[in-house]
């Protein structure tokens, strides 16, 4: 059953997560969100650290992917400082 509970915006933009949402979603202090507002509608989503399982198999689907696309470490590298800007 899903838990509706209403909030408040502070003068410093900040709002208080209803503490029956807290506990029922397991969200403790320092949680991280990412944040999506579109007209009037703004969505909290929680960021959760992949677990070890997942993280290796989306390592290896990356690396047959780079392997078909028959891209060296070096191509691998200098896509990934073009993706964080380090042109």
């Amino acid at each position: 059953m899903k838990t509706l509970s209403t909030a408040r915006m502070s003068s410093k933009g900040q709002v208080v997560i209803p503490e029956d949402i807290r506990n029922k979603l397991g969200l403790t202090a320092g949680s991280q969100f990412i944040v999506v507002g579109e007209n009037d509608v703004i969505i909290l989503k929680t960021i959760t650290q992949p677990s070890i399982r997942d993280f290796d198999a989306l390592i290896k689907r990356a690396r047959q992917q780079a392997k078909s696309a028959q891209m060296t470490r070096s191509d691998v590298s200098r896509a990934i400082d073009e993706a964080r800007g380090n042109n």
